[in-house]
């Protein structure tokens, strides 16, 4: 029997047959896929096989194959350096809920999931919510931080869950297609999935007000079906994006604005650091690219990871308001 993994647990999986019924499966043996090195080798999102078994009044499944993927967005796992941890698969379009002060969401943090991305072929949407609470100096940066995207061609959108502004676009994006909505512990994921669909009834928690850090509500990556004809897939609030087995010459390619210029470098292996007659500095000193993603570019470039296991507001914050100045 073929189904749809809607939720994982580590253990267990919930698949949704091609008749509508769900399953708790386990999974047979270990999965190792085209030598990745994952802590979850079956993801939200997966097609896979499975055959049923009665044990009792239990009617559970056995995976014993995930079908070929055409895509999934990975993180590094946070315990484990060398090995990465599948968010989710076979995603049309992932949604990435940015706020400026609730919690602080940054530059950097932005461009390395952007990246990621790009890398492995999936649609990214920033979604800037709670635009209700910004006073005027976050609105100010809010826009600033929108312009500094949607000029690079990334497709942007201003929400607030509570008075529903942006959810009728939201939603129009969404339909048809299996999305993915990822940010920091308490962006308003799940206020906004139950903005979209009140009967969900999805956990949520305030933010906390000594750190500015949200609280995680969402243990593990779950898929739901929403009324409107489409898939979401909730996913645990992230604090960091450590990047996970990219070569260096290959990391500008992920950056759009950088792509457009590199082979205007005199030099074919540029990496846009000290080498002469490159491009993309040439750009960045006529301000024609981001000061911002410039500096993200050259950490992900230095392998800057632990930014990702530790606090991921403060410093980058200050840095992204540097560039500003």
């Amino acid at each position: 029997m073929t189904g749809l993994v809607y939720k994982s647990t580590g253990s267990w999986y919930t698949v949704k047959s091609e008749q509508g019924d769900f399953i708790e499966c386990r999974m047979k043996g270990k999965f190792r896929i085209k030598g990745i090195k994952s802590t979850n080798p079956i993801a939200v999102g997966d097609v896979v096989d499975y055959e049923l078994e009665e044990t009792s009044d239990v009617v559970t499944g056995t995976i014993h194959k995930i079908h070929d993927r055409k895509n999934y967005i990975v993180r590094k796992a946070v315990n484990l350096s060398h090995q990465m941890h599948i968010i989710a698969s076979n995603i049309d379009r992932v949604f990435l809920l940015v706020t400026i002060n609730n919690p602080p969401t940054t530059f950097n943090f932005i461009d390395r999931f952007l990246v990621t991305a790009e890398a492995y072929g999936i649609e990214a949407v920033l979604v800037f919510n709670k635009i209700d609470t910004l006073d005027e100096a976050t609105l100010d940066e809010q826009l600033y931080m929108q312009h500094v995207y949607q000029q690079i061609g990334y497709k942007c959108l201003r929400v607030s869950s509570t008075e529903m502004k942006g959810v009728e676009e939201l939603q129009e994006m969404m339909v048809g297609k299996v999305s993915m909505f990822s940010g920091h512990s308490g962006v308003g994921k799940s206020t906004l999935v139950n903005a979209m669909e009140p009967s969900l009834h999805l956990k949520t928690k305030t933010i906390s007000v000594a750190s500015k850090q949200g609280q995680h509500t969402t243990t593990f990556a779950e898929m739901y079906d929403l009324s409107f004809g489409a898939k979401i897939i909730d996913t645990p609030g992230i604090k960091g994006f450590g990047m996970v087995d990219m070569d260096p010459s290959e990391i500008s390619g992920y950056f759009p604005e950088f792509f457009k210029l590199k082979d205007q470098c005199k030099f074919n292996n540029c990496l846009h650091k000290e080498e002469p007659h490159c491009a993309i500095k040439a750009a960045l000193g006529r301000d024609e690219i981001s000061w911002t993603r410039y500096n993200s570019y050259l950490k992900i470039l230095e392998g800057d990871d632990e930014h990702y296991r530790t606090d991921v507001y403060n410093e980058d914050r200050i840095i992204s308001d540097k560039t500003r100045e």
